[in-house]
């Protein structure tokens, strides 16, 4: 590709002839003669640090916000926001060409894009949908690293659902990607307000900055989906300019509400009514949260034309997520639910709704991530102990923070309700172990946090740590004696 096309869009300043460009990276690892180096400033390393050396391992030319004085610099305002047109420029704007659906929130983006995707292709669409748990182009599963991509592997991905005939794609966008402008020269046909509650304040550093960063997405779109049984939601309809359509489970004021809702250990059945159309859904997943989850992807396909009774029969007819209220195969006089949870909200939610349907105990098994927001570990700590009829505090992804460390920084959580009995075993494994053979019958075990994942990272070190797997072959051991 030309540079000149490839800067088509941009806001630069450069000295540079046109000539032919062989790639675009922002890694200066893997730099190949005739290549645009982005100069990106991160936490840890700043791209203009290596300007010069890759203009000497021969690339045609450096984008860069400050002026290094380099021959074959070319000066932009912002390069996060420059490198997501240059990426898009490079694949030919599949974007544009495609209807795109955003989510975002706090909690239930995986659902709610899973959600979104099956009532499209329900309604005859083809459907592409990047997430966290994995990428999809119609049913091939592709494996996805990040919630949302690099800007290189989101454009080369789009290309691909396109190439593919998809007409939709729908996405999780999270806060990084949109405070970093990884999302830069994108717009959504739909975009969807799930809920804010603490998490990644590590990275934000505060609630107000988080809100921030979510907002961007709406100033993105042509339509907002939100709920307004969120505090920020309610507030996110006060800010924002685009059209708003919004839901929720109580408030008479929105859109669209849930209308007798009746829960089931198995299921959660509600009317979908608004704008003067009323509809029966029965969602084949429990709990409260569910439903709110349900109205969100149900709401968003409203708003892009679709017909009530399309989308209940869509949500009727939806599977659960993988490592969302699973519940794991067991020749057990008990439950097994593995769940994503790993926030403060999401382990209310998920313990709050098992409650309602335990005819046992609730156990909890649980850790906190290391190297993320360490002010949320007390509060999962307290909210669990409240909730729960037992506890057994464990790991999660250490990553390269002491284990003890970070139990300690949970367990006075835990000790604000010594009612609760608890157990802590540090070693993720031997505390699943000790839990499938402590658990009785008609007791509910949730194991928390992992949900999808099959990995943990622990001491730096990335391991195989799949709960599915395991729990089978603890049992299986267990049977034997």
């Amino acid at each position: 590709m030309r540079l000149q096309q490839l800067l088509e869009g941009l806001d630069c300043k450069h000295q540079m002839q046109d000539c032919e460009i062989t790639g675009v990276t922002a890694d200066s690892r893997q730099i190949e003669p005739g290549m645009l180096f982005v100069c990106i400033k991160g936490g840890r390393f700043d791209g203009h640090d290596h300007a010069e050396e890759v203009l000497a391992a021969g690339a045609a030319g450096v984008l860069c916000e400050r002026d290094m004085g380099l021959n074959g610099q070319i000066l932009v305002p912002d390069t996060r926001y420059a490198y997501g047109i240059l990426c898009g420029n490079w694949y030919g704007n599949p974007a544009r060409k495609l209807k795109l659906v955003g989510v975002t929130g706090t909690n239930g983006k995986t659902t709610v894009t899973c959600m979104i995707k099956h009532i499209l292709e329900a309604a005859g669409h083809q459907v592409g949908l990047i997430g966290t748990i994995h990428n999809e182009i119609h049913d091939i599963v592709l494996p996805a690293k990040h919630t949302t991509p690099d800007p290189l592997a989101l454009h080369s991905m789009l290309a691909r659902m396109l190439s593919a005939g998809c007409d939709y794609v729908v996405m999780e966008c999270s806060s990084h990607a949109l405070d970093q402008q990884r999302l830069a020269g994108l717009h959504y046909q739909t975009a969807v307000f799930t809920n804010l509650t603490q998490d990644h304040l590590d990275y934000h550093h505060d609630m107000e900055n988080y809100f921030f960063a979510k907002k961007k997405l709406f100033s993105m779109c042509d339509t907002a989906v939100v709920n307004l049984d969120d505090a920020y939601g309610q507030r996110l309809t006060e800010e924002i300019s685009c059209r708003l359509v919004s839901f929720s489970m109580a408030r008479d004021e929105a859109d669209y509400t849930a209308r007798d809702i009746r829960p089931a250990p198995d299921s959660s059945m509600f009317q979908l009514v608004g704008m003067g159309e009323i509809a029966r859904v029965k969602l084949p997943v429990p709990g409260d949260f569910s439903v709110s989850n349900a109205m969100a992807a149900g709401t968003a396909c409203l708003t892009l034309g679709l017909g009530i009774a399309q989308v209940a029969q869509g949500l009727s007819s939806c599977t659960g997520v993988v490592g969302r209220i699973e519940v794991l195969p067991a020749d057990t006089a008990f439950t097994i639910i593995r769940d994503y949870a790993h926030s403060p909200d999401g382990l209310e939610k998920i313990i709050t709704t098992m409650k309602k349907f335990a005819k046992g105990r609730v156990v909890v098994l649980f850790g906190s991530a290391g190297n993320r927001d360490r002010g949320k570990r007390r509060l999962m700590g307290e909210i669990v102990a409240r909730l729960a009829d037992f506890v057994i505090l464990t790991s999660d992804n250490p990553r390269d923070e002491d284990e003890m460390q970070i139990i300690n920084d949970v367990l006075p959580g835990i000790k604000e309700h010594p009612e609760t009995p608890y157990e802590v075993i540090a070693d993720r494994y031997a505390a699943i172990e000790w839990a499938l053979s402590h658990c009785i019958e008609d007791d509910i075990l949730i194991l928390a946090g992992k949900g999808h994942e099959d990995y943990q990272v622990l001491h730096g070190e990335t391991i195989c740590f799949d709960e599915k797997r395991i729990v089978t072959e603890i049992l299986a051991r267990q049977k034997k004696g």
